[in-house]
């Protein structure tokens, strides 16, 4: 809630002209009141209206720069008369009304252009720029005729412009942690330019191999397509410039050229080669800063490279986006290296700044009776994957087979690591495998995709829903022999609240097995933190962060990915990590915490909410087939690690790329 001196937004009218300040009234959108914490908002104007925050602003100069900042990203598409040359007419008619030289006719001709970008312009930017423009003619038509009445300039018309700052967003590209440009990079492979479609990608995503499969892809949650017929297939869209890029040996097709090593001694350090660490160092390498990563493990990629299976993301292809961060002249890796919290003090005296990005790699507990680690069969799932893709990645260590071949394993989880438990296990041999979830299938997958969950159907693992292990049972020389399971039901809230599963009573049962693997959840390995540091840390038991710069309670020390946030997603780690480079970037050579007005501008608009569920989408003809990639066939796939998902076909992903609708959506500030 914000008060506001008028607003429209979203069609909510608050007008509050002739009222004392107190008495404002408020308005229901989370608006961008104050820009950061310094300085406060005068005027908000988006695609869904404009808002007033103080009594003393000119709205002609207002409407005049929201049309301004438009040609900047009009120009970047062209595909269509009204949304190019539309713009440009809207603001030459308001800069000449602006500066005192408008007619009473102008406002017709705005009008009349407004109406026709609206209806006629093929993207959603030049359908809704004139949007906030009508609005303000309509409820300040008389700044606008006092203008052209009188023949003066507006009060702020020879005022600096730098009041003004703006960003463009889509609803896909807001949902997505990384707020990848994504209608840019789908366009790219539209028009068969690989390059810019990568480079596009590459702008906050830098594993774009990575992200193009093993993605949950939330940003196909907010694609308005879906609100007209299905949403477009934008994960699997990523990867076709990647695989390009890789399949062809292109040099690396970077989002901007590299900065030459600045050489004036500052450094940073990043502490885990995961998905954080490698995309922090990849953003700071840009800048041409050096950076020395330290990785525990005898590899590189973090979880991804020893937890995610061979079948889901190849090596091979994550490799490739491991090359482009390594290939950087200012990067440097060290394996192998296990910080202590002694060496982390060191390290803290070597370098000017330091990311955590150790990731979550403690199995947690399944909390049952009798649970132990020492039980012969008890297998933590971070252990379990580790062996497992060591192995078939690496050849380092033994075959999983070896344990696995012909057993019964039972899993206990309902997210993408007890996924990949369960279709390992079914890969190394199990003759019987078991997933127990305490919730329903619907639940399972929306924690991770429909396709997982199918694809492990199909594979032979077997899902016991709404159930939950009582009891583990051993014999008299401590081996797994069996597990007392409990099944419950969901219990409706008479009240109305979230129903509530409770046991029933009766209904448990035994359950032969081999092996237990819980995957309910990990954790971070704190021991690498000095005590005597105090770092501020959540109830999760995670560092503490604002969650925008990433600095954690100590100066110079930045968190990013798991260790910040717990288990989480690759894009959402990436997304942090990225911001947090950004901030690092400037805080070695200032010593303080700022943002970018992108970045600044990035959080009020995903504060807003870009998508709307319920909006009904006209003007493109519904019932346009999603493409689906070709998956190997069950048979083919259930005792190896070939590739499950073989990607869409150059003439698959042109025609998916062809149902995605470009909107873009202009936000802009006035301070």
């Amino acid at each position: 809630m914000s008060k506001v001196y008028f607003s429209n937004w979203q069609g909510e009218i608050v007008d509050n002209r002739g009222k004392d300040q107190d008495d404002w009234a408020e308005v229901s959108a989370k608006l961008p009141v104050n820009y950061n914490k310094d300085l406060a908002t005068k005027a908000f104007v988006g695609w869904d209206g404009f808002a007033l925050f103080d009594s003393d602003v000119d709205v002609v100069k207002l409407a005049m720069n929201y049309a301004r900042q438009y040609q900047e990203y009009s120009q970047a598409c062209g595909r269509c008369t009204p949304g190019r040359w539309g713009g440009r007419i809207l603001y030459d008619m308001l800069d000449k009304i602006a500066r005192g030289e408008g007619e009473y006719s102008d406002l017709e001709h705005l009008k009349e252009v407004s109406s026709t970008m609206t209806s006629t312009s093929k993207c959603e930017i030049g359908k809704t720029v004139p949007v906030p423009i009508l609005g303000m003619i309509e409820h300040f038509e008389d700044q606008f005729n006092i203008l052209i009445k009188e023949q003066k300039k507006s009060p702020w018309y020879d005022e600096e412009d730098d009041k003004y700052i703006a960003n463009v967003t889509a609803p896909c590209t807001d949902m997505c942690p990384s707020h990848v440009d994504i209608p840019a990079y789908i366009e790219g492979v539209r028009d068969l330019n690989y390059e810019h479609s990568l480079r596009s990608t590459r702008q906050t995503m830098p594993l774009a191999h990575v992200c193009g499969r093993v993605c949950p892809h939330p940003c196909e949650d907010a694609c308005r397509r879906g609100n007209l017929d299905e949403s477009i297939s934008i994960m699997e869209l990523k990867r076709i410039g990647a695989d390009w890029e890789s399949d062809h040996a292109q040099e690396w097709f970077h989002p901007q050229k590299p900065k030459k090593a600045k050489n004036d001694g500052k450094k940073v350090a990043v502490i885990g080669a995961g998905p954080a660490g490698l995309t922090a160092a990849y953003y700071l390498a840009l800048e041409g800063i050096s950076v020395t990563i330290f990785e525990e493990l005898p590899v590189l990629g973090g979880e991804v490279a020893v937890g995610v299976p061979q079948y889901r993301m190849p090596i091979e292809k994550y490799n490739k986006d491991i090359e482009l961060v390594t290939s950087m002249p200012t990067v440097e890796v060290v394996t192998n290296h296990r910080v202590s919290a002694d060496r982390l003090k060191e390290i803290e005296e070597e370098f000017d700044a330091t990311l955590l990005a150790f990731g979550t790699r403690l199995s947690k507990t399944i909390r049952c009776e009798n649970e132990r680690p020492e039980i012969k069969g008890y297998w933590g799932a971070i252990e379990m994957l580790d062996k497992v893709n060591l192995w078939h990645k690496y050849r380092i260590g033994s075959p999983a087979s070896n344990e696995l071949k012909g057993k019964t394993v039972v899993c206990v989880g309902g997210g993408f690591t007890s996924m990949d438990v369960v279709r390992c296990s079914i890969r190394d041999g199990a003759k019987k495998v078991v997933m127990l979830y305490r919730r329903d299938e619907k639940t399972i997958i929306r924690n991770t995709t429909l396709e997982e969950y199918t694809e492990a159907v199909e594979e032979g693992v077997e899902f016991i829903f709404y159930s939950a292990i009582n009891k583990i049972i051993t014999d008299k020389k401590d081996n797994l022999k069996k597990l007392l399971i409990d099944k419950y039901e969901l219990i409706p809230d008479p009240n109305g609240g979230r129903a509530k599963l409770e046991k029933i009573e009766g209904a448990s049962f035994e359950m032969e097995c081999d092996y237990v693997i819980p995957a309910v959840s990990q954790a971070a390995d704190l021991q690498i933190l000095p005590k005597e540091w105090e770092l501020s840390m959540t109830s999760w038991g995670t560092l503490q962060t604002n969650g925008k710069d990433y600095m954690t309670s100590r100066p110079g020390i930045f968190a990013a990915g798991d260790c910040e946030y717990g288990p989480m997603t690759i894009v959402n780690a990436v997304g942090q990590a990225k911001r947090a480079a950004s901030v690092i970037s400037r805080y070695i050579y200032s010593g303080e915490i700022t943002l970018t007005d992108d970045e600044i501008m990035e959080d009020h608009m995903n504060k807003l909410k870009v998508y709307n569920k319920k909006e009904k989408v006209s003007g493109w003809m519904p019932g346009v087939p999603r493409e689906v990639s070709e998956k190997l066939e069950t048979d083919l796939r259930k005792d190896n690690n070939k590739e499950v998902n073989l990607g869409l076909t150059s003439q698959e992903a042109q025609a998916e790329s062809e149902r995605c609708m470009r909107c873009y959506y202009l936000g802009m500030v006035a301070v």
